[in-house]
């Protein structure tokens, strides 16, 4: 159990270290907050997730080999990957939270001392004994660091000191991108020090990494995409019968393409031979295979669930991922959200049950959009996941549910990025780096749904990716390319086309058409916004009844069932969702005059306009009300078919128009003899709809207007298309600012910071920077040695105040000189054996100034006590990467001697730009030089949305 989830020593000892009457201490602790711990162990014994940080399995001890080369120190054990692995697992078998050599930091680096340095800091052991004197200890943890390597060997060992192994980042906290940089810019500059053949030989591979990875993910999401895709279309038709000569064909293969064959049965043959009841029968089948299909698919889904302590997820979500609405009773008179402390903060959480998440439900998308931002969600992207989400997504698509698979293919390849980049060391143990080949990935599954490779390109672009440097560009292309040529080789429909609704337009579009391209991007933008409005409600009604938010799969049987009862009865609600959008873009050939096709004559197009009214009225209530269920499910395709359909009756009407009044002047160019679709084709105004209809839902623009184009193939159409979308995009905007996945940030309580949308800024810095509290700094005015204890609680309280990334600023003389990391800061006393004695040496300018301020660091002639000068050469005769002793109590390794700081009275654009561009995770504030305050990232999103609140 980490200490710093549920330690034995409670707050109470911290509040005994300082001074009771400060005005930013914490309340005091009774019996309540112990029982609040006391829930916080329980949830977290009891959570089903990767361990909330690296303690659990760190190895314990009051020494270790050197502090260059912290990985001796950790037992061999075989690494297995499952859901609890990290998003940053690890492969060489070293179970362990950080590798860090020497810091974890962002900062200016720091040398390694010489023998002139060892000598200097033995100054002050003059009068004190060698065994046992704190002198001796503090003489010890400063050479300790340095190993005392002579000043000849400088230059040859700054790569090993300065590139960084860190391979885990806690649940709930943010990527180091900073760092990230800087150590792969070490580990660059090292790898091509090297001149000999082996070393550029190393070199080139190091280099072409980066194309071998691409192109396995793009390789193997298209064999993903592949099974999905034949699996899918073979269950999908058990709803309505089965083959007899080949019980594992789909209908189209059973009948060669044909509509009817004798060899398809339905499944009231079974029991009728003929009559009306044959109808009810194949009802019942229908509805029957349409449960147990989406049951199958919860099922496994649920199999996924991570249970998180309530205790440690207040980190970054205040509420629970329900969508809970916030509690308005902490609010004051004002309606502005009163400040709580942490203690009372961590005892509210700890009395709450622990939160619970599904990574295989829903698209993913949102997700592996706040996790390429640099937010960590341990087990969304691994093994258990790929496989469940993968299983479960033929499951729910089969059951003829309103969803799509086009957006879960984007996760089901980010998974498959993350899986892949295990096997390269540069890319599994830094996330920065990482990142950018999910990025890549995200790319590959939008190229693969819709066999539309340039599109997944501008989707990884416009949508998920963060950071997104110009060599990824090319990169990314490539392993969209790679994807949609495999998928073409493996040709899963039969067609040797990549996806089942590819269409072609001979006819030209018409100039009055224009006002009714616009139209129809002003009806999807508000289609689009009117069903986010129309989920935030259901979500915040229907799924906050007790019963549908504890049992989820209570919610899918009922969608289930409604699902078959009202979509048996029309035909174009019981197709496929793709199957349904290449029917409704589709040109006409020939024309009927009965049925329900989509070629009606002239005197069935008022028919068929009515029946198409009534598909669309049932797809969009289902679509509501599905989107959302514990099953894996998308809102591409689904939102392409509302628009479609909305598209589809628009068309005919103006099909109608065209027909009735030939001589009207705008008619003017239509052809005065031709058929029902020799002026107006409604596939097109489908087509138009469709892509304004999801623009509406996910505020894509440049994307939806090239996958509409690659799906056609006509460069006549691509006018239409962009701006059907881009009045969709200004209609949603207006009536509702969020798009979907926005929405699901919001409500899980997401700590994204969009780059996309900065809010307009009237205040400064220090308008949101807390005063500096004792609790929350380290203080080595009188001396450089703290208490582990003391540290122990500052920690304690940082992380009951949700900063699991937070950090511990060092002053001196109310100067800031330092920060510790939170995360490394509790590695550091997760090493000492004996915390409650243990003095821990916390400042880093005694390595450049000596424990004695103002002593010059380059005086040879200092005169040093024997016993300790003998001491120091024993010590220096350690190796670099040696087996000697050490004492674990010098955490001068892990400070950052340089955090990035702002000025009080920096204006908040530029603060911003800091926590954007840089990818900070907290900023430190300087009055006058002296150190203010700290602005953790948390805070800062939680004062973007309260802008954005006021600008609404």
């Amino acid at each position: 159990m980490p200490k710093s989830v549920a330690s034995t020593r409670s707050y109470r000892s911290y509040a005994s270290d300082y001074d009771p009457h400060n005005d930013h201490s914490d309340d005091e602790v009774d019996e309540v907050e112990e029982l609040a711990i006391r829930n916080a162990v329980i949830n977290a014994q009891h959570s089903r997730t990767a361990p909330v940080s690296p303690v659990d399995t760190r190895t314990h001890g009051s020494s270790r080999t050197s502090d260059l080369d912290l990985r001796s120190r950790l037992p061999e054990r075989p690494l297995v990957m499952d859901e609890t692995t990290g998003l940053l697992g690890h492969m060489d078998g070293h179970n362990s939270g950080y590798r860090t050599l020497p810091a974890s930091v962002p900062a200016t680096p720091r040398f390694p001392l010489s023998r002139q340095h060892s000598q200097l800091n033995t100054s002050r052991l003059r009068n004190h004994s060698r065994k046992g004197s704190i002198g001796l200890r503090l003489a010890r943890a400063l050479g300790t660091d340095a190993n005392l390597t002579e000043s000849a060997d400088l230059e040859q060992s700054k790569p090993s000191i300065f590139a960084d192994d860190r391979i885990w980042y806690d649940q709930f906290t943010s990527t180091d991108w900073v760092h990230d940089s800087i150590a792969d810019a070490f580990r660059v500059k090292e790898l091509r020090a090297r001149k000999d053949f082996k070393g550029r030989a190393y070199a080139l591979f190091d280099s072409a990494q980066g194309w071998i990875v691409v192109a396995i993910i793009g390789v193997v999401t298209a064999g993903f995409a592949y099974v999905i895709d034949i699996t899918e279309a073979a269950i999908f038709d058990l709803k309505t019968g089965y083959c007899s000569t080949k019980w594992y064909h789909n209908k189209r293969k059973c009948c060669s393409g044909v509509a009817m064959c004798d060899d398809w049965n339905r499944w009231s043959s079974l029991i009728h031979s003929e009559g009306n009841a044959k109808l009810w029968s194949n009802f019942a089948a229908y509805i029957a295979w349409v449960v147990v299909l989406a049951l199958l698919g919860c099922l496994v889904t649920l199999q996924t669930k991570t249970v998180v302590s309530s205790a440690i997820s207040l980190s970054t979500l205040d509420e629970n991922l329900g969508a809970d609405k916030a509690d308005t009773s902490k609010d004051d008179t004002e309606g502005r959200r009163t400040s709580v402390s942490p203690t009372r903060r961590f005892n509210e959480a700890a009395q709450r049950p622990p939160v619970i998440y599904y990574p295989a439900a829903g698209s993913g998308v949102a997700e592996v959009k706040v996790i390429l931002s640099g937010f960590v969600l341990h087990g969304y992207l691994g093994v258990t996941t790929l496989m469940a989400k993968t299983i479960g997504l033929i499951l729910s698509v089969a059951s003829g549910l309103s969803i799509g698979k086009e957006g879960p293919y984007v996760h089901i390849a980010t998974c498959i990025g993350n899986i892949t980049c295990r096997m390269f060391k540069k890319y599994r143990t830094n996330d920065g780096k990482r990142r950018e080949v999910l990025s890549a990935s995200a790319a590959a599954g939008v190229a693969v749904a819709f066999g539309a490779p340039i599109s997944g390109l501008l989707f990884s672009l416009e949508e998920v990716s963060y950071y997104f440097p110009p060599k990824v560009l090319f990169r990314t292309f490539f392993c969209c390319i790679a994807a949609a040529l495999s998928l073409r080789g493996l040709n899963p429909y039969g067609t040797g086309k990549i996806v089942l609704f590819q269409v072609r337009y001979l006819i030209d579009w018409k100039v009055f058409e224009l006002i009714v391209f616009a139209l129809l991007g002003v009806l999807g933008g508000l289609t689009g916004a009117l069903f986010i409005k129309a989920s935030r409600f259901w979500a915040k009604t229907f799924r906050k009844i007790g019963v549908i938010k504890k049992y989820p799969l209570v919610e899918v049987l009922l969608v289930a069932l409604v699902t078959g009862l009202v979509s048996f009865w029309n035909r174009y609600t019981r197709l496929p969702v793709a199957e349904l959008l290449f029917e409704l873009a589709a040109p006409c050939d020939a024309f009927t005059k009965d049925g329900s096709g989509l070629c009606p004559t002239r005197e069935r197009i008022t028919d068929v306009i009515w029946y198409l009214c009534a598909a669309f009225v049932i797809k969009s209530a289902l679509t509501v009300v599905t989107f959302g269920i514990k099953v894996p499910a998308g809102i591409y395709v689904p939102s392409m078919v509302i628009g479609g359909l909305l598209g589809r009756i628009v068309g005919h009407v103006i099909q109608l128009l065209t027909l009735k009044y030939p001589n009207f002047g705008l008619f003017a160019a239509c052809p005065k003899d031709g058929g029902p679709e020799s002026c107006v084709v409604p596939g097109v105004y489908a087509l138009v709809a469709a892509g304004a209809t999801m623009c509406g839902v996910t505020r894509l623009s440049v994307t939806l207007a090239v996958i509409l184009f690659e799906l056609t193939g006509s460069l006549e159409h691509v006018l239409p298309f962009s701006l059907g979308v881009l009045i969709a995009k200004w209609t949603a905007d207006a009536v509702e600012p969020l798009s979907i996945y926005d929405l699901l940030t919001d409500m899980n309580s997401y700590p994204y910071l969009d780059s996309k949308a900065r809010p307009t800024f009237t205040t400064e810095l220090g308008d949101i920077t807390r005063p500096p509290s004792k609790n929350r700094i380290v203080d080595v005015t009188t001396a450089p040695l703290v208490p582990a204890k003391q540290l122990r609680s500052k920690l304690e309280y940082l992380h009951m105040a949700g900063e699991l990334d937070g950090g511990l600023p060092i002053l001196r003389d109310g100067v800031l000189v330092g920060l510790i990391p939170a995360p490394d800061l509790e590695y550091a006393l997760d090493r000492l054996e004996k915390e409650d004695d243990a003095l821990c040496l916390m400042s880093p300018q005694e390595r450049w100034q000596g424990p004695g301020r103002g002593t010059d660091p380059h005086d040879h002639n200092i005169d040093v006590d024997g016993a300790a000068e003998q001491d120091l050469d024993a010590a220096e005769q350690q190796p670099l990467h040696g087996g000697g002793s050490a004492d674990p109590t010098d955490f001068t390794p892990f400070i950052d001697p340089a955090p990035v700081a702002l000025d009080i009275c920096s204006p908040m654009d530029l603060v911003f730009e800091c926590f954007v561009k840089l990818g900070l995770r907290y900023i430190c504030v300087l009055k006058e030089g002296r150190y203010a305050g700290l602005v953790h990232k948390k805070r800062f999103v939680h004062y973007i949305k309260e802008v954005r609140e006021k600008e609404e």
